[in-house]
């Protein structure tokens, strides 16, 4: 990963795990809490593809286990966003840029119900069931539902932070090899065979220079 796709995610995780804890986290709504490190997560995944997708998550997540108040076993929620950001990765477009929210929309939805399901299933593995009183189904709809609304304003921005930071010298030379280079290697190819016509035309005006002077 170049220097600007570590500094970028550092900032936007951080942030968004700082905002998460000290904002998110109070507003005791019924159910899940809002996840705006997962949506962090998926915006820099779709950008970057699914192995910074998975870097990344594991990152998050591992920070988000040692952040307070954090109550469940280290690298739980590691595990569940590197996994996460892995698949959501797999849905970069090949572009680089979306046609279309709906597929982002979808995307979220999966990540929602997956995130939960994974924490709540790799929780039972490690014997913690702190969530188990709120219901299963219950902590799906209400984690979808406000992923789901934080999604639009969140995904976006993530994404074009990532699209304005992220200077690919390689591209940039790939491009310059099919914009300016490749025109340099047209001016090239065509310089010859216009210098093969002038010489050919030269040699034609000599012979017919000498035909006229053979006639007289």
């Amino acid at each position: 990963m170049r220097l600007n796709r570590i500094l970028l995610p550092t900032v936007l995780v951080v942030f968004a795990m700082v905002a998460q804890v000290s904002v998110l986290a109070r507003l005791h709504l019924p159910g899940a809490v809002p996840d705006l490190l997962l949506l962090t997560v998926l915006g820099l995944a779709i950008s970057y593809g699914h192995v910074a997708g998975c870097l990344i998550g594991f990152f998050a997540g591992l920070l988000a286990d040692l952040a307070p108040p954090a109550d469940h076993a280290v690298g739980r929620y590691a595990l569940v966003l590197c996994v996460i950001g892995y698949v959501a990765g797999l849905f970069k477009p090949d572009s680089g840029r979306l046609r279309t929210a709906a597929g982002p929309m979808l995307v979220v939805i999966g990540a929602a119900i997956g995130t939960t399901v994974l924490y709540a299933g790799v929780g039972s593995l490690v014997g913690d069931t702190a969530g188990a009183h709120v219901g299963l189904a219950k902590l799906v709809f209400t984690a979808t539902v406000y992923d789901l609304l934080l999604a639009p304003f969140v995904v976006p921005l993530v994404m074009a932070l990532a699209r304005r930071f992220d200077h690919d010298p390689l591209s940039e030379d790939a491009a310059g090899g099919y914009g300016g280079g490749g025109r340099s290697r047209m001016r090239t190819g065509i310089a010859p065979q216009r210098a093969g016509l002038f010489g050919r035309g030269g040699r034609m005006v000599r012979i017919n220079s000498m035909a006229r002077g053979a006639r007289r």
